[in-house]
């Protein structure tokens, strides 16, 4: 279940966006990695990929009957990084999501800036952004490449290298459709920003609660004591999940965290 502060698509919202996002895809780029720039010029939309401060991510306009993206390098370095590759998949969102597109041609939604990698409040922007994910990750495609391979933190990194799409939005589309239950919690200045899971994840309540980091596990000693791992750890259950039973106390999970900075973000699972 995709799940971040208690909010979440619906499985039949997820559904609807993911085969939309498959089928533009298979149009588009039916034997090649997603050009989200390909399909942008294909369906006759502009865009313009320069600096533009701080203020935005992406943007999508309509004006004069047109629709126009803009991709802030400034804040995501050059067109081709994986991160300029998401947001302009998110800024097609708005494009191919029928209600995005509909209120962004009546003026009911005007032009407005885009944060992406599900850092918004705002509900459409959960939407674009999973249409991302689902755009630059192909469901077949995806599966396809898990089949019959055994999970580990490397799947995740080989398949975030083949998409081109960052580590968090393979995790993600992984937690959804990939072939091993995993929980993905993301981490800012010693506090749990958000948290996503596979929908047959054995836990799903956190030791305490959502915002509070356990001490006891690999991301908690990277905030708590600056403690770095270049490998997969070993932790217990009891040391990151409420209401673990009592004949499981001895239960491990594996868990790879990846810090930077003020930020971290670990990957749990049980092999």
């Amino acid at each position: 279940m995709l799940k971040t502060r208690e909010k979440y698509l619906s499985g039949s919202r997820k559904k609807e966006i993911s085969e939309l996002a498959e089928f533009i895809a298979e149009a588009y780029c039916p034997n090649n990695l997603v050009n989200p720039e390909l399909i942008a010029q294909e369906r006759g939309i502009s865009y313009s990929e320069n600096d533009y401060g701080n203020y935005f991510d992406g943007l999508i306009e309509h004006l004069n009957d047109k629709f126009h993206i803009y991709i802030n390098t400034g804040r995501l370095g050059h067109s081709y990084t994986t991160r300029a590759r998401y947001t302009f998949g998110h800024e097609l969102g708005h494009y191919f999501l029928d209600g995005h597109r509909n209120a962004l041609v009546s003026g009911e939604t005007p032009a407005h800036s885009s944060f992406t990698n599900f850092r918004s409040e705002i509900y459409t922007e959960w939407e674009a952004d999973y249409f991302s994910a689902c755009l630059l990750m192909p469901e077949n495609r995806f599966k396809k490449d898990c089949i019959g391979r055994k999970f580990s933190f490397n799947l995740l990194d080989g398949l975030s290298k083949k998409y081109q799409t960052s580590l968090t939005s393979t995790c993600i589309r992984f937690a959804e459709i990939g072939n091993h239950p995993l929980m993905i919690v993301y981490c800012e200045n010693n506090k749990i920003k958000w948290y996503w899971y596979s929908e047959d994840f054995p836990y799903v309540h956190l030791l305490h609660g959502k915002f509070k980091i356990p001490n006891d596990t690999t991301i908690g000693e990277y905030f708590n004591e600056g403690k770095r791992y270049e490998r997969t750890q070993e932790v217990w259950a009891i040391d990151w999940f409420n209401y673990v039973p009592n004949y499981r106390t001895s239960q491990k999970f594996k868990e790879h965290c990846i810090p930077y900075k003020d930020k971290a973000l670990s990957i749990i699972w049980e092999d």
